[in-house]
């Protein structure tokens, strides 16, 4: 039922691209761009796989890794990958987007494998030294390649979308997000369970795959290094596409040049250093503060996702066992849900301003942290209701901020760097809340919310400094097509 969900839901983002079309692209063009973004974002899908799949691999390795040992790890891979962005960030503003993310993919599957080998070796008894810090090394690795992803997917939308549209695809960017996390979640649950010592045997064709690949005759252990593996395999395909399909612009495409009306405008013919490249996001309070927001919003959003499940298993959910049996499939429905409506608020209400819709998904956010400390231990169904919507208010947020408000404001010369940086800010946060909520929940699950709430209260004020802000371009582009309607408006009423 999974699978048709998400089919479903894709085809729907697909309709929804095509069916938006509000600079009147021609058939050829919307078409070309669909086989431009489509691979990529993909790829940018199951790179979460190999991501989140840590998180999976922590529930079925059980005692061998503990919550500050989880927490530790996933701090030191967010942390890097943060840090990573100060060096691929100007990097991929360099050489392009389609070389970023198959760099991304085809790093990512590397580290994916090792960390697979070292599971191995670790549940076979092989491996006794400590976990904690070989996790936290291949970890910080997978992290550092998986931060290429991010900004190679908007690199690449930066060429090929206006800002009037960048809210849809800010949409887009999020709902392949949600996409990855499901697979990560349910589909890396299942290749778990799928690969678990059973009597009598394998239960289906695909487990007996599975099994017969990865378990390498081990008997009576669980080849749960498989969770590494299946994503591995799967990014290096979608590496292969990227290669065949993505063109960087549409003039390598054979389309002519095509103004998006962003902070580049009238400046392509500009170069920038590293130091120019830096600069314009750490001397423009502007761009810090959308990194800030991204901070606040990376806390709730990982916050929320890495630790519901880890929740539900040590704390029993009677009643509310729905939201751990698909959590996946819910932050993917509810994601997609989040995404769009940021983007189609931005572009439809506010000119394409991004920090409006941001004030109201954060105060929701602060609203149902609260809901969710109250209840969090008498109503398991309104703490997982709490957590979904959480994700939905959270993904919107980060899908505007560092999928679109960045690349407008960094404009298509800079858009990696500005929008690398304000997303490794969410990884800052993401650090920041691993360490907390690992620490702070080993003494009393009833501080996790809590300490979730002042993130979302600080995003709020943040985003209301930006309320006004439009890239200079756009202000122009909107002027110059409020007036041409004006006129035409005009020339008609004097015909009739």
């Amino acid at each position: 039922m999974g699978v048709i969900i998400v089919t479903l839901s894709i085809a729907l983002i697909i309709f929804l691209y095509f069916y938006n079309n509000p600079l009147k692209h021609g058939k050829w063009f919307l078409i070309r761009r669909f086989i431009n973004w489509f691979p990529l974002g993909m790829s940018y899908a199951f790179l979460y796989m190999g991501r989140y799949n840590l998180n999976v691999s922590k529930n079925a390795l059980g005692s061998l890794m503990s919550k500050e040992d989880f927490g530790i790890i996933f701090a030191a891979g967010t942390i890097t990958y943060a840090c990573s962005f100060l060096v691929n960030g100007p990097l991929v503003d360099k050489i392009g987007g389609k070389a970023g993310i198959i760099i991304s993919s085809i790093g990512a599957s590397i580290a994916n494998i090792l960390l697979g080998i070292v599971t191995y070796l670790v549940l076979t008894g092989r491996y006794t030294g400590s976990l904690v810090t070989i996790f936290s090394v291949l970890y910080a690795l997978n992290m550092y390649f998986q931060s290429y992803g991010a900004v190679s997917i908007i690199k690449v939308k930066a060429y090929w979308f206006h800002v009037r549209e960048r809210g849809v695809f800010g949409a887009i960017f999020g709902s392949l997000i949600s996409i990855g996390v499901y697979f990560a979640f349910d589909w890396g649950q299942a290749v778990v369970d799928m690969v678990k010592v059973t009597p009598g045997g394998p239960t289906n064709w695909l487990s007996s795959l599975l099994q017969s690949v990865f378990a390498l005759k081990t008997g009576s252990v669980n080849a749960v290094w498989a969770v590494f593996f299946v994503p591995a395999i799967i990014m290096v395909f979608w590496a292969i596409l990227d290669w065949i399909l993505i063109k960087d612009t549409p003039e390598e495409a054979g389309f002519p040049a095509f103004d998006t009306h962003d902070a580049s405008s009238g400046k392509m013919d500009e170069n920038y250093t590293t130091k120019d490249l830096l600069k314009m996001v750490f001397g423009s309070s502007l761009m810090l503060t959308f990194a800030f927001i991204e901070l606040t919003s990376g806390a709730l959003r990982n916050g929320i996702m890495q630790w519901y499940t880890i929740f539900a298993k040590e704390v029993k959910q009677p009643g509310g066992e729905f939201f751990m049996d698909n959590w996946g499939l819910l932050l993917c429905i509810f994601g997609i849900i989040g995404g769009f409506m940021g983007g189609l608020i931005s572009d439809n209400f506010f000119q394409s301003r991004r920090t409006p819709p941001v004030v109201f998904l954060s105060g929701a956010m602060f609203i149902l942290s609260g809901v969710m400390a109250l209840f969090l231990t008498s109503s398991p169904v309104i703490v997982g209701i709490s957590a979904v919507l959480i994700v939905t208010a959270v993904t919107g947020c980060h899908s505007l901020m560092s999928g679109t408000a960045a690349a407008d404001f960094g404009g298509r010369k800079a858009t990696a760097t500005c929008s690398g940086i304000v997303d490794g800010f969410v990884y800052l946060g993401s650090g920041i809340q691993s360490l907390g909520v690992g620490y702070l929940t080993a003494l009393d699950w009833h501080w996790w919310p809590v300490f979730l709430m002042p993130f979302a209260l600080i995003g709020m004020f943040l985003a209301m400094k930006g309320w006004n802000e439009l890239p200079e371009a756009t202000k122009r582009y909107i002027a110059e097509v409020e007036n041409k309607a004006k006129v035409e408006e005009e020339a008609v009423s004097e015909e009739v």
